[in-house]
């Protein structure tokens, strides 16, 4: 909350705009700042009278002047007049979560023409900026989008982590490559996020978006020499109109997160933030945890004749959830009934030959394991509250919906009627073939992850998932929610000796690798990727390194970003309880490396480490104490990793 002080100052500082200048372009002329008074988000003119908005960090600009505004297809919004304003207060949300903000809307209204009124409405975190657009109800009249004409601006050639696509309708699954602002691809469609560095010290950026409903998601365009714009995904039928709005429009929040340095993104909670709060009432049964998962693997099981798509397969991975302490199953693609063939949509209410999903489902909960179940989005279509109650009588945790590609406002329409119908079913959701986080995750805590991520299912036909990408990801993906990559494949190998296979895939990174990846990367539904053969021997033993697994958790209480080198190394703590755990990747370089124990706080902390050993599939077991302040120094391997598993000692 600003102070008195603070608010008779932005209140003397309104009135100087409106009584003093009326609609000359003024630069810099209204501000909010975040409670720790570092980042200012600015709104104004440009020259026209179109409205703009600058981010700054420290005294200086992360964005650069920018405009703001929407494209109407029948009747274009006009050059504007700033009306009035107001400070907006954080409001105690129903979910508690009250992140602090200084926030600010600023009334406008066209110069000439219908002389319409709307809003641009700002936010000023400690983590970053956020601003909308909110358009009144048009009585007796639809909105009819064609497009925004927001941009964001860079004052310099910003170091950045891209994925460019080609097409509207795809898997949101590449690689986030480095590129400079300026070499930014005409034509190309960008994701989200957008992650810089933006030259001034350690400063880095993450572009993003979050609160998307009736409404298209949006993509990244090269805009000018150096800076993006927003790219509106249009409707399928008609590429020229984004969106068909008959009340309200109420823009996403654009956002720009801001960290000191690259690997404090990945703490940063900005687009979480930013969402609708939750939306589905007493969540308690919602249970994030690990599960097991045949398809990566092939479903390969050890002593299964026949080893499938039958009960005799799926038991032999939930005996394993259940000796592992797994809380559940994912039962991927081939369990339903496809009566014209494999090519053809399941019919997601009955199962194939061999496989009987209710009777599963009550051995699964005698080895207090649960299942989750694959669909096709398609093979959902209008069925969604029939197949759902009838997964709830069966008694399966969660569904995993894929496919789906699109990110246009029917398909934005079509996650939030899904996730609505799972919860009042009492399922929980992962989407695959999805689009990148936006923020759902808060308004339905039943998603619990999703994909829109290059994930260990590329090794089973590509060489495109190396080490350097994993660390990539790590700097982009993952800092803005959830995301599925599947990590935990044993079967390490060098890139020399990597071939590309379908069945018991190989990956190229050491162990040590896959196994930091389950603190790095965020996802409350963390699905070991692998066959139980490899991480338990034929007398049930853990093998190297899955000791580990079985004590990781799926959520965090605290998220530190401690060291890095921006695409190259990265190390990621979180907590649990009283507990610390730390996740270092590496790339293909051999490297030691410093990580400060500051997030520790004082005392004397006992450490478990796993390295990377000579081998790729090799690592090696080191326990000590620490003090918290200090430093400790940890060799990665090229491709490698390690973990650390810290308890205070008492």
């Amino acid at each position: 909350m600003m102070t008195d002080v603070v608010l008779r100052f932005f209140s003397l500082l309104c009135f100087v705009f409106i009584a003093g200048c009326g609609s000359r372009p003024i630069r810099d002329p209204l501000s909010i700042r975040s409670p720790n008074g570092r980042v200012t988000v600015v709104a104004g003119l440009l020259p026209g009278g179109q409205l703009a908005v600058r981010v700054r960090h420290e005294g200086s600009d992360v964005i650069a002047p920018s405009p703001v505004g929407l494209r109407l297809a029948d009747d274009p919004l006009g050059p504007v007049r700033i009306v009035t304003t107001r400070v907006e207060a954080p409001a105690v949300a129903p979910d508690r979560r009250t992140p602090r903000y200084g926030g600010l809307a600023v009334h406008v209204r066209e110069r000439g023409g219908a002389r319409r009124s709307f809003d641009l409405r700002l936010r000023a975190y400690d983590g970053g900026a956020a601003f909308r657009l909110v358009l009144p109800r048009r009585p007796g009249a639809s909105y009819r989008i064609a497009a925004e004409t927001t941009e964001l601006r860079f004052p310099r050639d910003y170091d950045c982590l891209a994925v460019a696509h080609s097409e509207y309708l795809n898997s949101h699954e590449g690689d986030y490559a480095p590129v400079r602002a300026s070499a930014l691809r005409a034509g190309a469609l960008y994701d989200l996020p957008l992650s810089c560095r933006t030259g001034r010290s350690g400063e880095a950026i993450a572009l993003a978006e979050s609160d998307v409903e009736h409404y298209p998601g949006a993509y990244l365009v090269k805009a000018g020499s150096l800076g993006a714009a927003i790219r509106l995904t249009p409707l399928p039928a008609n590429d020229a109109l984004a969106a068909v709005i008959d009340g309200p429009v109420v823009t996403p929040w654009r956002v720009v997160m801001i960290a000191n340095r690259p690997e404090q993104l990945i703490a940063n909670t900005l687009v979480d933030d930013l969402a609708t709060p939750s939306r589905i009432g007493d969540a308690r049964w919602v249970r994030p945890g690990k599960a097991a998962w045949g398809w990566w693997a092939g479903l390969k099981a050890s002593g299964v004749p026949d080893a499938g798509y039958n009960n005799a397969t799926y038991r032999a991975y939930v005996d394993f959830a259940g000796r592992f302490g797994l809380l559940y199953f994912v039962i991927d693609w081939g369990w339903a009934a496809r009566p014209d063939g494999d090519k053809h949509l399941a019919d997601i209410t009955q199962f194939r030959s061999g496989v009987d999903i209710p009777a599963l489902a009550r051995y699964a909960a005698q080895r207090h394991v649960r299942l989750w179940l694959w669909t096709n989005w398609d093979a959902l279509g209008r069925r969604m509250d029939e197949v759902f109650a009838l997964y709830e009588r069966w008694g399966i945790a969660g569904v995993k919906v894929d496919y789906v590609y699109r990110q246009d406002q029917i398909a934005i329409g079509y996650y939030h009627r899904l996730l609505a119908t799972a919860a009042r079913h009492h399922l929980m959701v992962n989407i695959h073939g999805a689009p990148v986080p936006r923020g759902l995750e808060r308004t339905y805590p039943n998603f619990i992850t999703e994909e829109g991520v290059m994930g260990a299912e590329y090794n089973k036909w590509s060489r495109k998932v190396t080490a350097g990408y994993n660390v990539r990801s790590a700097y982009s993906r993952a800092v803005i929610g959830p995301m599925d990559y599947t990590p935990g494949g044993f079967r390490n190998v060098a890139p020399g000796a990597f071939v590309a296979r379908h069945a018991l895939p190989e990956v190229m990174t050491t162990r040590a690798q896959q196994l930091a990846m389950f603190v790095v990367y965020p996802s409350p539904l963390q699905s070991l990727c692998d066959s139980p053969g490899a991480y338990l021997n034929a007398a049930g033993r853990p093998m190297k390194g899955a000791a580990f697994l079985r004590i990781v958790p799926a959520t965090w209480d605290e998220t530190r970003g401690i060291a890095g080198d921006w695409g190259r190394w990265i190390a990621v703590a979180r907590r649990s309880g009283g507990r610390w755990f730390v996740g270092v990747m590496g790339d293909e370089a051999p490297r030691t490396v410093a990580l400060p124990l500051g997030f520790l706080g004082n005392g004397r902390w006992r450490v478990r480490a796993l390295v990377d050993g000579s081998q790729p599939t090799d690592v090696a077991g080191h326990k000590g104490v620490v003090d918290g302040g200090g430093t400790l120094w940890v060799p990665l391997a090229a491709r490698g990793g390690a973990v650390l598993v810290l308890d205070r000692a008492h």
